[in-house]
């Protein structure tokens, strides 16, 4: 029995033949090689195509829950979960939201996508928050999600919004929680692969601010700025910036110039200091020169400072934006008691910052280092100050936990959860005891435990674990790569998020639960926390039509405007014509007041189709160009007579 078999069978009880050897085989050849990107090569599998396996020996010797526990992680039918998570959807551009412990997808929100079924990208109101082309189409059909973080009040979720990212096209879009809908998107200007995001926690002056006001957002790509065509291959002249966006009115604030790129984001709980990790202090504009230096760096953010600063003035512009620019770059910078920021140098192209429940220190994970970082906040604080000579002086723990650490969640007992990608593990770290043995203290056992996953875990979070009322219950691992975990759906894979029970002293994997490609951050909330509208209020759209003997067709030249309500199992308009070449604009308002009954409206040949909630209001313009009659009807199930729901629109020639 091999060595790696042997370590297999002291943490689970039995070997696996395959898996570990060829985890680490992956490890050591993408640490050897000229970066991560080898490892994820030597991680390929050859399969011959085949029918859905048996039990796969890498799945049926997993580590699972005592079966006398299995009922313990079940939601019965009729009960509901006891946490939501909110999940980024990556490149769908969506938000999802699953429950859990049950891991039920409750609803895909659509935000830089378009969806079809409720007309995100075809209604008027969601092009109007999406953002429109001269021609009135869509500005952006893509999108690229993250990062999603919530709202804060007195350093906890306050139910009312969430943010995320988009980090193709450079976006932050605000979703409101009481309706699990997207209200309004920036495009942030100066900005390509707007990465990492995350809101303040209050404000870093006055005490009555307890909530959040200020959401940051990081840049990873550095490009001429401005980005006019000007400078295209004077790359040591790119530069990347760090925004801040106002909560309530989503306009960008502030920026400041910055060396080095920006990966994730973080924000501390007192409001002074926001973050990012760095993984490219290099520069470099290829993958291997971002790996040269074997030092990156935390850089925090000073908000009062900064905040000064643009108030008196000392401020730049790029090209035609608005936005006002300070500057944050280290040349700039030098003196602690005047800087604008702050810049702790870490190993190694790290990825990932995260603040413990109790706001004293800052985690980053190393990546290319098998180190997590510790940096205390109070120690920031006294550098601004001047009372800390040097910024490597803020760390105060760096303890050795594994390879490719990514993300790290919190318990509410001290402890740390850091994904291991490459050795495809969780694993649990002591806060406390990691800085006693950066001290010299050599009894202090930093790595509490090691839990496997499956497989390439990425990001990883607890429940409530970034607010001061992290509970310690649970952590996700989000994993890249599933393999034989479900049933085979062709050569694109499901995603598995893993729950792990974390209450105890030993990690437990507690279930898997499949997700649609691909997730990269969730959050994890308290379900009393959310309260949520079931009946729109008829009073919220100005565009309603609040009474049935409104309806109509108005025309004002080629300009006509269809006015109707729907209540099951009829449309208040059993026809209507135009003519061809109009411009019609249909606005529709469903009058049903009964939770849960919600209309579809669709028109066959002109791609139209969304849906409408209870008192809810929705339109869309399109030109009638094709003569003919076209049944609109109901797309979606309301009624025992749903299918008998219908309008004639009668284009006459």
């Amino acid at each position: 029995m091999s060595q790696d078999q042997n370590q297999d069978q002291k943490l689970h009880g039995q070997p696996d033949p395959s898996r570990r050897k060829f985890l680490n085989t992956a490890a050591f050849a993408g640490l050897a090689g000229a970066g991560l990107s080898v490892g994820l090569s030597a991680c390929k599998q050859e399969q011959a195509p085949s029918a859905a396996p048996a039990a796969p020996a890498a799945a049926a010797q997993a580590e699972a829950v005592p079966a006398e526990h299995v009922g313990k992680y079940e939601v019965a039918p009729g009960q509901l979960d006891t946490y939501y998570s909110f999940s980024s959807g990556g490149h769908s551009g969506d938000v999802r939201i699953y429950g859990l412990p049950s891991g039920r997808e409750l609803k895909s929100i659509p935000v830089f996508n378009m969806d079809c079924m409720v007309g995100w990208g075809i209604t008027n109101e969601s092009k109007a928050i999406i953002g429109t082309k001269p021609d009135g189409s869509v500005k952006y059909k893509t999108g690229d999600t993250h990062h999603v973080h919530p709202s804060y009040t007195d350093g906890t979720y306050d139910g009312k919004y969430l943010w995320v990212n988009d980090k193709i096209h450079g976006r932050l879009a605000r979703v409101r929680l009481d309706t699990m809908e997207c209200d309004k998107i920036t495009e942030l200007p100066n900005v390509q692969g707007f990465h990492g995001t995350f809101p303040d926690k209050r404000d870093p002056v006055d005490p009555a601010i307890n909530h959040t006001t200020r959401v940051f957002c990081g840049t990873e790509f550095s490009i001429p700025l401005p980005n006019d065509g000007h400078g295209l291959d004077d790359v040591a002249a790119y530069r990347s910036v760090f925004s801040c966006v106002d909560a309530e009115s989503m306009e960008v604030r502030w920026q400041v110039l910055i060396d080095g790129n920006c990966d994730l984001v973080a924000s501390s709980y007192d409001g002074k200091l926001a973050c990012t990790n760095q993984y490219n202090i290099e520069m470099g504009v290829h993958y291997e020169e971002t790996m040269a230096s074997e030092w990156d760096a935390c850089l925090f953010f000073n908000i009062a400072r900064i905040e000064e600063a643009v108030k008196a003035g000392k401020v730049t512009y790029i090209g035609d934006s608005k936005v006002p620019v300070v500057d944050g770059l280290r040349a700039s910078n030098a003196d602690p008691k005047t800087a604008l920021t702050c810049y702790v140098p870490i190993p190694k192209n790290p990825h990932g910052v995260n603040v413990s429940p109790d706001g004293k220190y800052y985690a980053c994970s190393g990546k290319l280092s098998p180190t997590a970082t510790v940096i205390s906040h109070e120690q920031v604080l006294k550098w601004f100050d001047g009372g800390v000579k040097e910024a490597r002086e803020c760390v105060v723990a760096e303890p050795e936990i594994g390879l490719g650490p990514l993300h790290t969640g919190f318990d509410n007992k001290g402890n740390a959860y850091t994904t291991l990608f490459l050795d495809s593990q969780i694993v649990k770290w002591n806060v406390e005891a990691a800085i006693k043995s950066y001290q010299g203290d050599k009894t202090a056992t930093p790595v509490v435990d090691r839990l496997d996953v499956h497989y390439q875990p990425g990001h990883g979070f607890t429940s409530m674990g970034e607010t001061k009322e992290a509970d310690g219950k649970y952590f996700i691992s989000d994993n890249k790569f599933s393999k034989d975990r479900f049933l085979p759906v062709g050569p694109l894979h499901p995603e598995t998020a893993q729950m792990i029970d974390i209450s105890g002293d030993k990690m437990m994997l507690v279930a898997d639960h499949s997700v649609t490609s691909e997730p990269h951050d969730s959050i994890v909330i308290r379900r009393d926390i959310i309260k949520t509208r079931q009946v729109y209020n008829l009073d919220d759209f100005p565009h309603a039509v609040k009474d049935p003997k409104e309806s109509g067709v108005f025309r004002e030249g080629k300009k006509v405007t269809v006015k109707l309500t729907s209540q099951a199992p009829a449309y208040s308009l059993r026809e209507f014509r135009v003519k061809k070449g109009d411009e019609v604009t249909i606005i529709l308002t469903n009058h049903d007041k009964v939770e849960d009954l919600t209309h579809g409206f669709a028109i066959p040949k002109h791609d139209i189709n969304f849906a409408v909630s209870p008192q809810e209001t929705k339109s869309v313009t399109f030109i009638a160009d094709k003569p003919g009659v076209y049944w609109c009807y109901c797309t979606h199930f309301c009624h025992a007579l749903h299918l008998e729901m219908r309008s004639r629109m009668i284009v006459e020639a």
